[in-house]
């Protein structure tokens, strides 16, 4: 019989808490062999232990290696500094990936997409380097490191061929910006023609590969972008197929993953029954491949997939909420799907 896997819960701000029982549920019904270690994080945190990322939090997460995170609060232009670029640094969870595709029964306005957004998630602007030189002067710093843009490289082609993708585009801006982007760049092309000429390559500047995204995203396979790029560009896609709340995500290390809704933690509707699990419950699923890799145990395997088809067949029968035109609770949409496991 599969051993439990121990695995970091926290469910964050908002409606997390909500979504994070959704999920749960559903796993237990789905026979997951996971015993759930409970944090905390963001908001919910800072009120109990004055501090957003509590050194309890992060020692759990360093035990165990693996997570599964609901959305956590991130004040805009002041207050406390962003949990998951925190998370990401810590643990130095440096390829963020977001797998993005039409999911039946969701209304979208394109059809046959299947991408994989792959972010470099440790450097560049959205790294949060920034300094006041002067009063009403500001700088940010965007860093860009040899190590950083190899490793992101080596990671989304080792990837692409396990996965069995066939093409990388990399998205970037290094006609401007010649020194980081470009270290971007050459990394990326001389780990290709280096280690992995089976994989098609192409490199497209930034504001022209999203017209190319708007006009046709199956042209793509695979994305691999710098960091404040990836943000931006992963959400850009998740909206080709219906919004952030039916997109997972994950982020990986070469010693450990946190997976977590990409989404915001929506305060105006948390404690109402109305929030969407999905996003959250696929990104489970990309844990228990995760664990099935790495502990090489196919139960998980099997039962991410049971919850997949489960989820589909759920989305196929109208069972949806109301983010997707549908009219059930987040509780509701959880019992569609376990009826359907």
């Amino acid at each position: 019989m599969t051993s439990l896997s121990k695995i970091v819960l926290i469910p964050g701000d908002g409606i997390g808490p909500e979504i994070t029982a959704a999920v749960q549920h559903i796993l237990a019904a789905a026979g997951a062999q996971i015993d759930w270690v409970p944090c905390k994080a963001g908001l919910a945190a800072l009120e109990d232990c004055g501090e957003v990322l509590p050194e309890a939090t992060i020692d759990a997460v360093q035990q165990h290696k693996v997570a599964l995170k609901g959305p956590c609060t991130t004040p805009v232009g002041e207050g406390f500094s962003s949990v998951n670029v925190r998370l990401r640094k810590e643990f130095n969870l440096y390829a963020a990936v977001r797998p993005v595709r039409n999911l039946a029964g969701v209304d979208a306005r394109y059809q046959d997409v299947d991408l994989i957004i792959v972010r470099e998630n440790t450097e560049g602007l959205y790294s949060g380097v920034e300094n006041e030189i002067t009063p009403g002067v500001v700088m940010s710093m965007k860093v860009a490191t040899q190590t950083a843009c190899e490793r992101i490289s080596q990671w989304a082609f080792r990837y692409a061929t396990q996965r069995q993708r066939k093409k990388i585009t990399v998205f970037h801006k290094a006609n401007i910006m010649k020194m980081t982007d470009g270290l971007f760049l050459r990394s990326a092309a001389t780990c290709h023609q280096r280690d992995y000429p089976n994989i098609e390559y192409e490199t497209a500047i930034i504001d022209a590969g999203c017209m190319r995204l708007v006009q046709d995203p199956t042209q793509f396979d695979i994305l691999l972008l710098e960091n404040l790029y990836g943000d931006v560009v992963s959400d850009l896609c998740a909206g080709l197929v219906g919004g952030l709340g039916v997109v997972p995500g994950a982020n990986y290390g070469d010693d450990g993953a946190i997976f977590e809704a990409v989404h915001g933690s929506a305060p105006d509707i948390a404690g109402r029954n109305v929030a969407n699990p999905l996003a959250l419950l696929m990104s489970a699923v990309m844990m228990l491949n995760y664990l099935a890799d790495k502990d090489d145990d196919e139960v998980h395997r099997t039962t991410g997939e049971r919850i997949r088809e489960a989820y589909d067949v759920a989305l196929l029968d109208g069972c949806k909420t109301r983010d997707l035109g549908g009219d059930l609770g987040t509780a509701e949409f959880a019992e569609a799907v376990i009826e359907r496991l």
